[in-house]
């Protein structure tokens, strides 16, 4: 037997996640007026009740509330029954001007020259082990997610679905090689409606171990074969991770008819783990979501993402860290630091990770300004990247509303720019591959 490792995702109706989409809807309403507004948006959401507050300076005006009730009406809480709703729940916005003292040190003559909106390390990570050059545990627990929520959309089967959930996977991994081997947990929490009720001759007990004994059913016959099916079409080797071999734990604590922000509190920002690489590579603790990218806890573990999937990717080593820390009101990096996890291609066996770093230093502008250019982030795309993680999905474009002078336009923008394979070719250049 080799070692296990876990990982965790939250679905979208996750009261940290709504919290998480509310935030960064708000921070696109602003940017479709006004790109270069600076808006930190932090949401708190409990029993009929939603508060915003923050730091805001832009020229447009948002309405908070009809953003927040669009954005909890798409995740699904749509019941008073749910003690949440998007047309009863109260609205409360605590906004207010961006502080002058940071205005200062971020905003400079030359847009180039742009400081970094805070102090901070920030890291990007990448692993071969999977076609997203993302761990495999975080991967396929997201995935569950994503199928639970089709399944709660489409109303066909598991009608009794509610948009609160919570998964985890468990993988074996080979001791010499550090590849994954086999599922071996899987932990689903789903929120559920109460669909079995006491009865003439059905205790309390005995209902509640109805309703878990049927949702544990449907989540082994339903729900991971419609996972597996999904990876299936895509051609995803993690398919074959799943045999029959793998313990599952469904709602371990009994019935989950009490959940959502009724249940439990929702803040932004504590799901920073979900978010990033589910607990492999390192965190440096700054979260994402209500950040504009003058925020460099955010721009900058984007652009750290960036390098090291394209460094996996040009076969620099199957497994690599990049940390890059920052001073409030400076351009450039303080400091640039790889991790190769001693798993460097043969070719660069010899070259220290301190050279590593040093020849990525030179690759990459890693200014503010460079970066927010170069994944496009003055662009309203960040209410997509606040649910299921915001790395290991694939880049796209679509079209978005502007206003220009109040008028709408569209524009075609693109989604996790961050994610593109577009650095490749120059790694292999600058390290001679």
């Amino acid at each position: 037997m080799g070692f296990l490792f876990t990982s965790e995702s939250v679905s979208e109706g996750h009261p940290d996640k709504v919290s998480d989409q509310i935030s960064d809807a708000i921070l696109d309403e602003f940017l479709r007026h006004d790109p270069s507004s600076k808006v930190a948006c932090e949401t708190l959401c409990t029993t009929g009740l939603v508060v915003v507050a923050g730091e805001v300076r832009s020229s447009a005006y948002v309405d908070v509330q009809e953003v927040a009730r669009r954005v909890i009406r798409r995740i699904g809480y749509t019941k008073s029954e749910y003690r949440f709703d998007c047309d009863s729940c109260g609205v409360l916005s605590a906004i207010h001007e961006q502080s002058s003292d940071i205005r200062q040190g971020v905003e400079r003559a030359g847009e180039e020259e742009q400081g970094a909106g805070d102090q901070g390390i920030m890291f990007g990570y990448a692993c071969s082990e999977t076609r997203e050059l993302m761990p495999a545990t975080l991967i396929l627990s997201h995935v569950i997610l994503k199928e639970l929520a089709d399944i709660r959309r489409e109303g066909e089967v598991m009608t009794y679905l509610r948009p609160d959930a919570k998964s985890q996977v468990t993988i074996e991994y080979d001791e010499q090689t550090r590849r994954p081997l086999r599922v071996h947990t899987i932990v689903v929490s789903t929120q559920h409606d109460e669909f079995i009720l006491p009865a003439a001759g059905l205790t309390e007990q005995e209902a509640e171990r109805s309703m878990q004994e049927r949702i544990r059913e449907d989540v082994r016959t339903i729900l991971i074969p419609r996972v597996k099916a999904r990876l299936e079409r895509a051609h995803d080797k993690l398919a074959e991770l799943i045999d029959d071999r793998y313990i599952l734990h469904v709602n371990p604590t009994g019935k989950f008819v009490i959940g959502g922000p009724h249940g439990d509190t929702g803040l932004t920002g504590r799901k920073i783990i979900v978010d990033s690489y589910g607990g492999r590579g390192a965190h440096g603790g700054g979260a994402f979501s209500g950040k504009d990218p003058s925020k460099v806890d955010r721009s900058a573990a984007y652009a750290a993402r960036h390098i090291a999937k394209n460094m996996v990717a040009a076969g620099i080593a199957d497994e690599v860290l990049v940390e890059l820390s920052y001073a409030i009101g400076i351009a450039e990096p303080l400091s640039v630091y790889v991790d190769t996890h001693n798993s460097k291609c043969e070719a660069l066996a010899s070259m220290s990770d301190g050279e590593i770093a040093r020849r990525i230093a030179r690759l990459f502008d890693l200014r503010p300004a460079a970066i927010v250019r170069r994944f496009g982030l003055k662009n309203p795309i960040f209410e997509a990247t606040a649910s299921y993680g915001h790395f290991g999905n694939r880049p796209y474009t679509k079209e978005e509303t502007f206003y220009e002078e109040g008028r709408p336009v569209q524009r075609e923008v693109e989604f996790f720019g961050w994610e593109k394979l577009d650095a490749v070719e120059a790694i292999k250049e600058a390290f001679g591959l």
